[in-house]
């Protein structure tokens, strides 16, 4: 563990977090002394995670929990706080690209674009709105969202992905004016193409030897949360553009 890091004994609260990105990026805050709640879906896979990074001799916790789900954003709340803490950093990580293939819109079901909506826009608004008081109150915080080109540009097929992506970017940008002030910062971040289970099933004949790796991601991502000042309050970032951290 890095006991010199500026994250070093900070409350992490990750979600989607079971594999791929959010995987790779608790294990990284976990690296620099963060203490880490990790949040998914699926039990197995979480325990896994948590066990890796207290093998490494992190600190990390396992909720297994729906963030689409309205009944749960409180009971994430409360038992992360009361395992690490007050959270300091925040990562909305959890997402669904809805029914796969990935549909067109015409072919795209009203209730499957509610519920991309609700784990990749709403889900991330009830938690953000539960946890950033107490952040707002100490005057301190991180709230990342995990964004994607697809917010940006337009794919056939990837319309309620994409929505939902371009929500979330303003979502941040306006948490970011409207506590603008309070000590608490937010930023989205697009982390690129990667070799994760989400873009397999999204693009299954994608050759993996040309996607970035999400640790190597974590690690560019992670070296931003160190150092949030280093980007704008509200700002959209590339994963890409962010600096390797030595």
């Amino acid at each position: 563990m890095n006991h010199d890091s500026p994250l070093n004994g900070k409350a992490a609260l990750v979600t989607g977090a079971s594999r791929g990105l959010g995987a790779a990026l608790a294990r990284e805050l976990a690296r620099r002394g963060a203490k880490v709640v990790l949040v998914a879906r699926e039990r197995a896979p979480l325990d896994e995670v948590a066990r890796a990074i207290t093998a490494e001799g992190g600190v990390a916790h396992a909720i297994d929990a729906d963030v689409g789900d309205k009944r749960a954003v409180h009971a994430i709340a409360g038992a992360a706080a009361a395992l690490v803490g007050p959270i300091d950093l925040l990562v909305h990580n959890a997402s669904t690209l809805g029914k796969t293939p990935l549909p067109l819109l015409l072919d795209t079901e009203c209730e499957d674009l509610e519920r991309v909506l609700e784990v990749n826009v709403i889900g991330p608004f009830r938690l953000t709105k539960v946890i950033a008081g107490s952040m707002a109150l100490r005057r301190r915080g991180l709230v990342v969202h995990i964004s994607s080109d697809a917010a940006v540009n337009a794919y056939p097929g990837w319309g309620a992905y994409g929505v939902s992506k371009a929500a979330l970017d303003h979502l941040s940008r306006t948490w970011a004016v409207e506590l603008e002030g309070t000590g608490v910062r937010f930023v989205s971040i697009d982390p690129g193409e990667m070799n994760t289970r989400m873009h397999a099933e999204a693009i299954p004949d994608a050759d993996p030897s040309t996607l970035a790796d999400p640790a190597a991601v974590a690690a560019r991502i992670a070296g931003l949360m160190a150092h949030p000042e280093q980007a704008s309050n509200g700002a959209r970032l590339e994963a890409s553009s962010l600096p390797v951290p030595p």
